[in-house]
């Protein structure tokens, strides 16, 4: 029988939940350095893709000088936008809407597959780094988005950690940060513009994620990491 949520339907224009974790639960980010490197694996590519006339280099051969230009990391800057993201200890969450219908798949193929490289030159070692392939879960409404949203952001709490200084998005929701490569209007609209009736005692994000939350914001079991 195939693990939860590892069956994965793509559909154009969708959000998804996406998660994974280490084999046998270990640990994927060792020290800072881990944490950076997957956070500039990010950035490379969901930012705007840099113009290849600006690396071409002079290389020489048999004599003769040539401009080359290096071959540049596969960019998915308007194949997918990150909404939301946690990155634990020994798994992540990620919060994303998917445009184009392939995106988020070959988004998360490369990502995975190049950190994994660098993870086992840095630590020798061979093999599998994650558990499997990543888990996808469609979200179906804007109220699972919302759960979504609380629920990674509130992650660290399982370690006890501060929420504003863990490896998440959460301080770009508190107007703390801003990561051109991140999409936080995205949720925080509903929180701004009131658009959502359930919202009308709720005064802003941060007190929608640090304060008790009531039935109608649970996380469904499917919705979570097993």
């Amino acid at each position: 029988m195939p693990a939860k949520n590892s069956r994965k339907l793509y559909v154009e224009n969708s959000y998804y939940h996406i998660y994974n974790r280490g084999v046998e639960k270990r640990t994927i980010f060792e020290d800072l350095q881990d944490y950076k490197v997957f956070l500039n694996y990010l950035k490379e590519y969901l930012s705007p893709p840099p113009n290849p006339e600006d690396f071409r280099k002079e290389v020489t051969f048999k004599g003769q000088a040539f401009k080359g230009v290096p071959r540049l990391v596969k960019n998915y800057f308007k194949e997918i936008e990150l909404v939301a993201f946690c990155l634990m200890p020994n798994h992540f969450h990620f919060l994303i809407k998917q445009i184009n219908k392939y995106g988020l798949r070959g988004f998360m193929q490369s990502l995975l597959t190049r950190y994994t490289a660098y993870f086992n030159k840095k630590y020798d070692r061979v093999g599998s780094l994650f558990q499997g392939r990543y888990k996808a879960v469609m979200v179906k409404d804007d109220r699972q988005l919302l759960v979504l949203s609380r629920y990674i952001h509130r992650n660290p709490l399982e370690i006890n950690a501060n929420l504003v200084e863990s490896f998440s998005s959460y301080a770009d929701y508190l107007g703390l940060r801003k990561t051109t490569w991140l999409k936080p209007g995205i949720v925080l609209d509903f929180f701004n513009k009131k658009v959502a009736s359930e919202f009308k005692d709720t005064s802003s994000y941060k007190k929608f994620v640090e304060g008790e939350a009531s039935g109608l914001w649970e996380v469904p079991d499917d919705l979570k990491l097993d």
